[in-house]
């Protein structure tokens, strides 16, 4: 499996609270959305991360140890907002894909998402923990109002808010030539489906992260951007 993968602090923030971890070896790749005033989000997202890496190095993949890994993470960043009062209050959405050897294993909090493309077709496999997520899957909105909605960064999970997370996890199987592609909602504020599509058929590995990135910006940049490609050999 082929990575890459882009970081932007974008057009408006300050600072990059996104953190992306790769370990292309051992078939791990995280990307973290943080939250929190001061330094809170950018401690967040890289203690998640981090901690998600090492629980699960060196391990065989299984969805019940990628459920403790995210637990660990979780009680890490607790502990921590707990102990410095500086970044009370912290916490990240986390996003994570473990290689195996046939199948590709997800685990998910918040709402930085997860897509397969495959046979030209892009399909969201992770569910927005958000209160737009939650009234989309309920069909009290439209994906158009969706898309606009105010609330649409309110989220309904996040690790290291709370002493405990639920953590979705999924399976799938590892199909030669797919993509498989997370990212921020700084991407998929700003750059409908239709388009992330289009860009994944027309371009390849650092080209399709770039351009990603680049329509993002284009859109406004409004927000951190994170990208992570990843390519299952043909």
């Amino acid at each position: 499996m082929k990575a890459y993968w882009k970081s932007h602090v974008g057009l408006v923030r300050e600072k990059n609270e996104d953190s992306v971890l790769v370990d292309e070896s051992r078939g791990i790749y995280i990307l973290a959305d943080g939250m929190g005033g001061h330094r809170g989000g950018e401690v967040a997202s890289r203690l998640a991360a981090s901690t998600l890496l090492e629980a699960l190095a060196d391990q065989t993949p299984s969805l019940e140890l990628l459920q403790k890994g995210f637990h660990q993470a979780n009680d890490a960043v607790y502990r921590r907002q707990l102990e410095d009062s500086a970044v009370s209050g912290m916490g990240t959405t986390m996003t994570a894909l473990w290689s195996g050897d046939e199948h590709i294993l997800l685990g998910h909090v918040g709402d930085s998402r997860a897509y397969l493309y495959m046979n030209g077709r892009l399909r969201q496999i992770s569910e927005d923990h958000s209160v737009v997520g939650d009234m989309l899957r309920a069909g009290a909105i439209t994906e158009e109002e969706a898309f606009h909605h105010p609330y649409r960064n309110v989220i309904t999970r996040a690790v290291g808010t709370d002493d405990t997370v639920r953590v979705d996890t999924v399976r799938v199987l590892k199909s030669p030539g797919s993509r498989w592609l997370l990212c921020s909602d700084g991407l998929t504020d700003l750059v409908r489906d239709g388009e992330i599509a289009d860009t994944l058929a027309e371009l390849d590995g650092k080209e399709a992260v770039d351009r990603l990135v680049e329509l993002a910006l284009l859109n406004g940049g409004k927000d951190n951007v994170s990208v992570l490609l990843l390519e299952v050999d043909a």
